[in-house]
């Protein structure tokens, strides 16, 4: 694979943001936005939730700790991309799209974002560790979604919708008619790395099948999340997705004769059962040589019915988090470490990447509690302490001043 990692600008409903003199892309648009804290708590969680399935305990244990790994794998990182969709809408306007020079500018950072993104995971995924580096893949994601930054919520929401329903099955078509051992050349460029093919079709987050997720929370930022009736339906909208994703599969593995059946000799994996793919991966993945694999809902499935019901998830999760600071103050109390992390998102991914090479660490998942509880404690306390002297993370701060080149488009 819940500031996403690569959006350096904090956001919150709960306290006004002081009115800028002008926006960061040019001359401001509309009046200035609260910050949305929210988002930033459901970062913080994302942010977690990816710890949790790099270096927790292996969910394949069983019991408490092995069920609450299983929620964050996948989830965590379908929350990152979800939100990835706000880092666009935020730098490109969040209600009102920038148009003119400022349009120009935002879309300038954004390409450069996606660059930068591109760049820094290729170098995390060629230092070895055995973490699927996400970071590639965003920057991948940024560049392909930007053309849709001026449509309206209703626009973005179709098209996400469609994407989920569509390429799931174009993914199915493409990956059959790849050789057996990839594509090699300049697609696979650098060695060790992931290439252009990976990063849209073979990968741990192949862009096909994880674009939908970005439209989606493209289509959400544009909404007024301030508005208690915008909440409501967003939670009721998330959780209506988590059960048709999560109960389509259910009903769809028991129902299609011989599915589980061809699951179970067509799986790889940690032994679990087919019968739990309508939600895990204790279970292992299809290998792609039965059609039944495109009835499951498991994380990095890469299917219709995984992409809905991690978008439901990935909806409630953020509804949640903005009813909760503002609903009650003493949570809001109680999370700020966790919004602290999720306000420097890539610094946290990033420190947590590095980590994991330094200490050593081979096999993911399937470290002790501690070792998780250790990295959690240690980027809480730095992220807690940062902010108190510094609006931005270090990383989003290099990012921010990287940006500052869009500033000469004009």
């Amino acid at each position: 694979m819940n500031r996403n990692p690569s959006d350096p600008t904090p956001t919150s409903l709960t306290k006004p943001a002081p009115a800028p003199t002008h926006s960061p892309v040019g001359p401001l648009v509309g009046p200035p936005l609260g910050r949305l804290i929210g988002v930033d708590l459901a970062r913080g969680l994302a942010v977690f939730g990816m710890y949790a399935a790099h270096v927790g305990p292996d969910p394949s244990q069983g019991g408490v700790t092995g069920h609450l790994m299983e929620l964050a794998h996948g989830r965590a990182s379908a929350l990152f991309a979800f939100l990835a969709g706000f880092s666009i809408v935020l730098i490109t306007g969040r209600r009102t799209p920038r148009t003119g020079r400022a349009g120009r500018q935002a879309v300038a950072k954004v390409v450069i974002r996606a660059l930068v993104l591109l760049a820094l995971g290729t170098a995390l995924t060629l230092t070895g560790t055995p973490v699927e580096v996400i970071l590639a893949f965003y920057g991948l994601y940024f560049l392909l979604v930007l053309p849709l930054y001026r449509l309206g919520a209703g626009p973005l929401a179709v098209i996400a919708a469609g994407t989920a329903l569509v390429m799931p099955q174009l993914l199915y078509v493409v990956q059959h008619a790849l050789p057996a051992d990839g594509a090699g050349g300049v697609w696979a460029w650098p060695a060790d790395a992931d290439g252009i093919v990976p990063l849209l079709f073979t990968g741990s987050y192949p862009a096909l099948t994880w674009i939908p997720f970005v439209i989606a929370g493209m289509a959400v930022a544009r909404l007024d999340l301030a508005d208690t009736a915008v909440r409501t339906r967003l939670a009721l909208t998330g959780g209506c997705l988590a059960v048709l994703g999560h109960g389509g599969s259910w009903l769809a593995l028991h129902l299609v004769p011989g599915a589980l059946t061809e699951l179970g000799a067509a799986a790889w994996g940690d032994g679990g059962s087919a019968a739990s793919a309508w939600w895990s991966d204790t279970w292992g993945y299809p290998d792609g040589s039965t059609p039944a694999g495109l009835l499951v809902a498991s994380p990095h499935s890469e299917t219709t019915l995984s992409i809905l019901a991690n978008t439901g998830v990935a909806i409630t999760v953020l509804a949640a988090c903005l009813v909760a600071v503002d609903a009650f103050p003493r949570f809001h109390a109680l999370a700020r470490p966790v919004i602290a992390v999720g306000s420097m998102s890539l610094t946290a991914y990033v420190f947590h990447i590095v980590g994991i090479r330094l200490l050593g660490i081979e096999e993911l998942p399937g470290s002790p509690p501690h070792v998780l509880l250790g990295f959690v404690v240690a980027v809480t306390v730095f992220a807690t302490l940062w902010s108190r002297s510094f609006r931005r993370g270090p990383l989003e701060w290099l990012l921010g001043r990287t940006t500052k080149a869009a500033e000469l488009v004009r």
